[in-house]
């Protein structure tokens, strides 16, 4: 479920503003964001496998604060193709740094042997690009979808294809790795010296 909670707020929110409008989308995103950052807190989460959540927490506040102060504004028609640029851009500057968003929920799933190994970083970064390529295209789908015009299906497609494709990865990639590693070991081991 690590991945899949980071992703409340913003389904919390894409469901407000879809019943709502987008300023309660926003602050419902953002309440919904602090309070499961709190509780992982409170539970001893460390903060590198919240980097999602806080990216969360400061969309949601600027969003927010211009959905506040500007309810007329035209980005609110735009949230949608916004909110995967902001995903997008926290998943590649998370691989720029050399910190990939993925890498801290994963060190609460893996035993810390692992965690410095470099075929460990390595499936975070592939996972962290899977994500940021789903994300990316995700909201390029949806930009050139409202700029012509699209039917409603051709969102909802994007949506499914830039998501389930990384969760998809996400839960087959980290096995694959393994079974490629432990092959490697053993042929090594069965080589003679």
């Amino acid at each position: 479920m690590g991945y899949f909670r980071g992703f409340i707020p913003w389904i919390v929110a894409g469901f407000v503003s879809g019943f709502v409008d987008w300023r309660w989308g926003a602050v419902s995103g953002f309440a919904s964001g602090l309070l499961l950052l709190l509780q992982d807190r409170r539970r001893g989460v460390d903060l590198d496998a919240l980097v999602l959540e806080a990216s969360t927490l400061v969309y949601f506040a600027v969003v927010g604060a211009v959905a506040v102060a500007r309810p007329d504004s035209s980005l609110a028609h735009h949230t949608d193709v916004l909110s995967f640029a902001w995903l997008a851009a926290t998943a590649w500057g998370t691989l720029v740094i050399r910190r990939p968003f993925t890498l801290g929920i994963a060190k609460r799933q893996t035993p810390r042997e692992y965690w410095d190994m470099p075929e460990f970083i390595r499936v975070n970064n592939h996972i962290a690009a899977a994500w940021g390529a789903g994300f990316t295209f995700t909201g390029v789908s949806l930009a050139v979808a409202g700029a012509v015009d699209a039917p409603a299906w051709v969102g909802i497609v994007a949506h499914v294809v830039g998501l389930v494709g990384p969760a998809v990865f996400t839960k087959v990639h980290p096995a694959r790795a393994q079974a490629r590693l432990q092959a490697t070991q053993a042929t090594a081991t069965a080589v003679p010296h």
